[in-house]
């Protein structure tokens, strides 16, 4: 046969035939498929001249219809196709519906640490079809523009955002600053911190951090000239070289550990210091997909439910 006439067969003449295999009525298989008779017939007609060949004896009378050799090889590729199909029709009701699909979220250090572990077991109970892939970076505004340019649904970041107009936002939690304090400095005993305390100390501080930039020009406006001794993008690193003495660290809850393992720096509150804010944002312009409004769900519900740590 022409193979190209393939091309002229359609699902309902496949269906067609698969009805007249199993009920081997024409009559039976129009009110399987709630058509009339005469259409069931037209349709296997049309489905044996696109492939020009017999695959239905019609003996006549009552004695019932069988499929020809080659309505018999057909018949065994038509269930395979139809099957094919309407698992087709079950993933994308699937994906509709929010529970199949793929979604990319950026996250940084501390969101990765303390927001996401709650979250994605959250959600991959709720929706067990979605995968979630993750991307980190030290850099939230790194991430941000990876969400800008289509290559991440989302990513967790934090206030202030540069092109604030190109996004949606989902506040998570606000995320207020500490001064991590090593235990042989004069401020170890205080109850809170101030910016003007740290006039003439050592600090310790993030290497690539928007936040600490913003720190930066807060402490020049309390006439406070940073004099950073040690530089790190690891959140424990930074603790732990405050712990050793090495210098004070400006820290947010979310970044730091407590416990032994944390070392032995105090935690002092700042209150002059607006606290962070923590969020995840999509690109304005991009609709959310399904999985991905019920991950921002997931989120928001999580962080809503997370304790309130307050430092010691």
């Amino acid at each position: 046969m022409e193979r190209d006439g393939l091309s002229g067969v359609e699902l309902r003449h496949l269906r067609a035939l698969v009805a007249i295999a199993d009920t081997c009525s024409f009559a039976r298989a129009g009110e399987r498929l709630g058509y009339a008779q005469s259409a069931v017939s037209q349709q296997i007609g049309a489905l044996e001249r696109a492939v020009g060949m017999q695959l239905v004896e019609r003996p006549g009378g009552p004695r019932p219809v069988s499929l020809t050799e080659a309505g018999a090889v057909l018949v065994g590729h038509a269930r395979t196709i139809l099957a094919r199909v309407g698992a087709a029709a079950d993933d994308l009701d699937a994906l509709t519906a929010g529970e199949a699909g793929t979604i990319r979220v950026g996250t940084f250090q501390s969101a990765g640490a303390r927001l996401l572990p709650a979250i994605l077991f959250a959600f991959r109970q709720a929706h067990p079809g979605v995968t979630v892939e993750l991307v980190e970076n030290h850099s939230d505004g790194a991430l941000l523009d990876s969400v800008a340019a289509g290559e991440l649904d989302c990513c967790f970041a934090a206030e202030p955002v540069e092109s604030a107009e190109l996004f949606e936002r989902q506040v998570l939690v606000e995320d207020p600053y500490l001064l991590v304090v090593p235990p042989a400095s004069p401020l170890a005993t205080r109850g809170t911190a101030r910016l003007a305390d740290l006039a003439g100390q050592d600090l310790v501080a993030w290497q690539n951090c928007r936040c600490w930039d913003n720190l930066e020009r807060q402490l020049r406006a309390e006439g406070v000239e940073p004099e950073v001794v040690f530089r790190t993008d690891d959140n424990l690193t930074l603790q732990r070289l405050a712990g050793a003495g090495l210098g004070h660290a400006i820290m947010t809850e979310l970044c730091v550990e407590r416990g032994h393992e944390a070392g032995p720096a105090a935690l002092l509150p700042m209150p002059e210091v607006e606290p962070r804010i923590v969020g995840v944002y999509w690109r304005r312009q991009r609709r959310p997909s399904p999985a991905l409004n019920a991950f921002l769900e997931i989120a928001r519900t999580v962080s809503d439910e997370l304790p309130v740590l307050v430092a010691a």
